[in-house]
């Protein structure tokens, strides 16, 4: 048997950082003024400097942006999310890409945690689709790449001619319910309207808990305005008696008429699922009118449930939304800091917040040394 010579046995390779092979020559990371700490840890944990980009009114209000470095033939990556000032938010965000546009950048990312006007993605009333004309904006602004977080409606990526990345929120949440909720295996996942069961299903089989959904929560009724909407169609004799006859002849008319939409009628809120002497855990993407979470919540500790959590990626709290979390029964209140929250968490001492700047800096690494984006989507489905 040969005797293997000291020193041949080859020395391990030293463990790279997941930041270590990054090109720091040619990335520029600039921000707005919706979440500067957000952008500055992103920067810290990728070894980055924040670019210099400087974002001010002038009296009128109009938006001037000031970029001091170079940006001819870089990645641009700016980050700016959607805050309760979303329309300065969504102007910074398209100036600052034209003003990289116009510089010849090599390639502009927004970086868009929580993407303002998610919710009006759907056609309503007399309204229109808002989504899609803010991603027709982003595009024309010269953004070549969006990175978003748990958008309202996955569709509305398909309003955009650019690829979007839209990350996900969950391990981070479903990590905090195993390591900081004490006897989470006691626990039900309640989806507080049939909407949310999706989501709420998902979370329910990753920690293997029951589910329980809150029935009869519905939108409030249309205001009856006497705009025409509710006005009746014609019958069959209902040419006015002053009209021609030949005008009268010309008139038709179908022999049974338009049959008229039910009207809907609120059901009494009940709970299908078993939550007495459990620990409910409500989910949900966006906390801002919290009016619906604390009725919901009272119910719950009605039927029992001896201790209330809520969880959402974005936490927009918006009005007197901390106040109203305060007094509630809800125990917790866990959100990430996709949107800013310090003034609210101030309020109330309730709300918990989870970092996800190392997601949004993987992936800027990621797409910026062209790798696959699929590790950060494993084991995710359509119902996430």
């Amino acid at each position: 048997m040969s005797k293997r010579r000291l020193g041949s046995v080859r020395p391990p390779k030293r463990c790279r950082s997941d930041m270590d092979n990054i090109s720091t020559s040619d990335i520029v990371i600039i921000n707005g003024n919706s979440h500067p700490d957000l952008a500055n840890m992103v920067a810290e944990r990728m070894g980055l400097k924040n670019g210099g980009c400087s974002v001010f009114h002038k009296s009128n209000r109009e938006t001037i942006v000031e970029i001091s470095d170079s940006v001819r033939g870089k990645d641009i990556y700016i980050i700016q999310t959607g805050t309760k000032d979303a329309n300065n938010n969504i102007m910074e965000l398209l100036i600052m890409a034209y003003a990289c546009k116009t510089s010849s950048a090599r390639s502009i990312v927004g970086v868009i945690p929580y993407l303002p006007y998610s919710k009006q993605c759907k056609m309503r009333k007399r309204g229109c689709i808002v989504s899609k004309l803010l991603a027709k904006m982003m595009c024309t602004s010269g953004l070549t790449h969006i990175i978003t977080m748990d958008l309202h409606q996955k569709e509305i990526q398909g309003f955009f001619d650019i690829p979007v990345d839209n990350l996900r929120a969950s391990p981070f949440l479903l990590q905090y319910i195993q390591e900081s909720i004490p006897d989470y295996r006691n626990s039900v996942i309640v989806a507080r309207n049939p909407g949310v069961a999706k989501k709420a299903n998902s979370y329910a089989e990753r920690l293997r808990l029951g589910l329980a959904v809150i029935h009869g929560e519905q939108k409030e009724a249309e205001s009856d305005e006497v705009d025409g909407r509710y006005s009746p169609p014609p019958t069959r004799n209902s040419t006015p008696q002053h009209a021609p006859s030949s005008s009268r002849q010309r008139t038709t008319s179908v022999s049974v008429g338009v049959p008229e939409h039910p009207v809907k009628v609120k059901p009494p809120l009940t709970i299908v699922g078993d939550v007495n002497g459990r620990i409910a855990i409500m989910v949900d993407d966006l906390i801002d009118d919290v009016q619906s979470f604390v009725a919901a919540a009272e119910m719950l500790k009605d039927n029992g449930a001896c201790r209330i959590y809520v969880l959402a990626t974005h936490g927009l709290l918006s009005s007197d939304a901390p106040r109203l979390l305060e007094e509630s029964v809800i125990d917790e209140i866990v959100v990430t800091n996709t949107i800013p929250h310090e003034i609210q968490k101030l309020q109330c001492n309730k709300i918990k917040t989870i970092d996800i700047s190392i997601l949004i800096a993987e992936a800027i690494r990621r797409i910026h040394n062209k790798e696959s984006m699929s590790y950060l989507f494993r084991n995710v489905t359509l119902e996430d």
